[in-house]
């Protein structure tokens, strides 16, 4: 942050706006509170003071000169009650994207006698209710609100509105009141909860045809990674679920296989230690 101090007053760019009116330059130096403008010695129609990061409208010196201030585009969350001191031919005040959230906080712009434009735009007060009638109520000598006039319809409406002071003390409570929003979920874990998909524990039919896989496996790879498949309860995605027509076939094959395979157990022949004991039992008899 950089202070602001008389050298860079001095030091600033200072010439004749197009209104024929001498303006300073005080914008983009990243400013963070208001201070030693008396250093301009009241030589100034405009100050522009935007791009920077003044948090409150405060600590000015008596500027009788001063028509424009031009401070949009900071962190302004509060104005002094008492700037129409200061400012007493103040006209136009450019307040555009600034932390203005409640309608009581433009209260103290009530004390400048001579203001005529104003622009809000881009605070969070623009927002709440009845916010153009409630500023037109309390700015009698506004001409134009947001760089919108004001018509002599609004005036009325106003006038109406906030006839009695109890309607206008509501307002500012209602203004007043907290918003809690709701929780915004984190972006990387919507990310990540998209691209990993949901484990979902696989159906009965699924198990079998798993069980069936193994069974018809030719590698051990391939039997390792569907155990796995088994143990996790994720079905792989290459493996295709079998009907029951195919279900049914599949284990009447693997049943066949197994009673060929005890029947090829039953007819092989005997090993060479039963054929001798065999071939000793006739003789024996003999």
């Amino acid at each position: 942050m950089v202070r602001l101090t008389a050298d860079l007053v001095w030091k600033s760019p200072h010439f004749f706006n197009a209104l024929k009116e001498r303006e300073l330059d005080l914008r983009g130096n990243k400013i963070a509170v208001i201070e030693n403008l008396g250093a301009t010695e009241d030589q100034f129609d405009t100050i522009d003071l935007s791009d920077n990061e003044i948090v409150k409208l405060e600590n000015l010196p008596y500027l009788n000169r001063l028509g424009t201030l031009i401070i949009n585009n900071n962190r302004i969350t509060r104005i002094n009650p008492n700037i129409g001191e200061f400012l007493p031919k103040l006209h136009t005040l450019i307040l555009t994207n600034n932390r203005l959230v409640n309608l009581v906080e433009i209260d103290p712009l009530e004390s400048l006698p001579k203001l005529q434009f104003l622009s809000l735009l881009d605070n969070n007060i623009t927002k709440k209710p009845n916010y153009r009638l409630y500023v037109i109520h309390k700015l009698k000598s506004l001409r134009v609100l947001d760089f919108k006039k004001v018509k002599n319809k609004e005036r009325l409406e106003a006038q109406t509105l906030f006839s009695s002071k109890e309607v206008e003390e509501e307002t500012k409570k209602v203004s007043a009141k907290t918003f809690v929003p709701t929780e915004v979920p984190n972006v990387s874990d919507v990310a990540e909860e998209q691209q990993t998909p949901k484990v979902v524990a696989p159906t009965p039919e699924q198990i079998m045809a798993i069980k069936a896989a193994i069974v018809n496996s030719q590698t051990l790879e391939e039997v390792a990674r569907l155990e796995q498949a088994l143990k996790s309860g994720q079905l792989p995605a290459d493996l295709k679920i079998l009907d029951d027509d195919t279900e049914t076939n599949s284990v009447k094959v693997n049943d066949d296989k197994m009673e060929v395979n005890s029947e090829n157990e039953a007819n092989a022949p005997k090993d060479v230690d039963e054929q001798k004991k065999d071939e000793a039992e006739p003789m024996e008899q003999e």
